[in-house]
């Protein structure tokens, strides 16, 4: 039998959250500091299934109202962007009170992940007057049975079910096999976080302000702590994430003090100086997304002092 179709059976194995014990989770996890990943991850990174800033805890087995925690609740803004883990098919799920708005992606490699806890608000505020349906809970024109790609928005980030009122998470599941729940804090974190998301194949370009790291002849690699993707209008803050830009011929490269901006080269920048990028336009790709090196190009650098 499908596991959807057992739905009622696991949510009651994997009941997840409560407030009480949702926040002494937390704490515990806060005081514990971060733990070392254990063994068993997947061999092929997953993508990590939220879009931007989030926290989370090594919380799987921890004793709740239902019984052991199954999951692992990342913690993010709400209405945060869900993404796929990898490559697989979506099923929706809408009829738990416990789960809420609940989505399940069987993986092309066999791992099913369960998304609970999705968006029911249609404001910032705990309305709960949206539906489980696309554009509210599921990402806008995502239909049930629907193929995906990794990284491709899935739904976005709530507190629907019995999270209702507490702090807006995804309680994150991972089956390897179709099998039972294990601990999905590895995965976690050897998982590949993207710098945005984007259907396949549509243009796109960044701009990335951050600190040099390295300059070279036809590179230039950049600490880079906010970001914005433009025509998505996504945008991450507190990146501190390493990109090795290619820096072609044609790249403009100026140097700017004050009120006055004058011609420059990648050469002439100073490990740690300010700088911003705007890169190439470019087709999203997974790649791209991640922003492996040299996947993007600067058409504009901007070296500030």
């Amino acid at each position: 039998m499908p596991l959807f179709e057992r739905e009622p059976e696991l949510m009651r194995r994997h009941r997840t959250t409560a407030r009480g014990a949702l926040f002494l989770s937390l704490v515990a996890g806060l005081l514990a500091g971060t733990a070392a990943a254990r063994s068993g991850g997947t061999t092929k990174p997953i993508v990590f299934p939220i879009l931007g800033a989030a926290h989370y805890t090594d919380d799987f087995g921890d004793q709740r109202p239902g019984g052991p925690h199954q999951g692992i609740d990342i913690m993010a803004a709400k209405k945060s962007l869900a993404l796929a883990a990898e490559a697989g098919k979506v099923k929706f799920w809408t009829t738990s009170a416990s789960a809420g708005c609940m989505l399940y992606l069987y993986g092309a490699s066999g791992t099913n992940y369960y998304y609970i806890h999705l968006n029911n608000d249609l404001t910032r505020g705990n309305d709960n007057r949206g539906k489980c349906v696309a554009g509210t809970a599921y990402a806008p024109g995502l239909k049930d049975g629907a193929k995906v790609a990794a990284g491709q928005p899935v739904g976005f980030v709530g507190d629907s079910g019995d999270a209702d009122g507490i702090h807006s998470h995804l309680h994150f599941e991972v089956h390897p096999g179709a099998g039972k729940a294990v601990d999905g804090y590895p995965y976690l974190q050897t998982s590949q976080h993207l710098l945005f998301a984007a259907p396949k194949g549509k243009p796109f370009t960044l701009e990335l302000d951050g600190t040099v790291m390295k300059p070279a002849a036809l590179t230039l690699q950049v600490k880079v702590t906010t970001l914005y993707a433009w025509p998505m209008g996504q945008h991450q803050t507190k990146l501190h994430r390493a990109l090795l830009l290619n820096v072609p011929d044609t790249a403009i490269v100026q140097s700017t003090s004050g009120s006055s901006t004058r011609k420059a080269t990648i050469l002439s920048a100073r490990i740690g100086q300010a700088v911003k990028v705007w890169t190439m336009p470019a087709t999203a790709s997974l790649k791209t997304e991640r922003g492996d090196d040299l996947s993007l190009g600067a058409a504009l650098v901007l070296l500030k002092g």
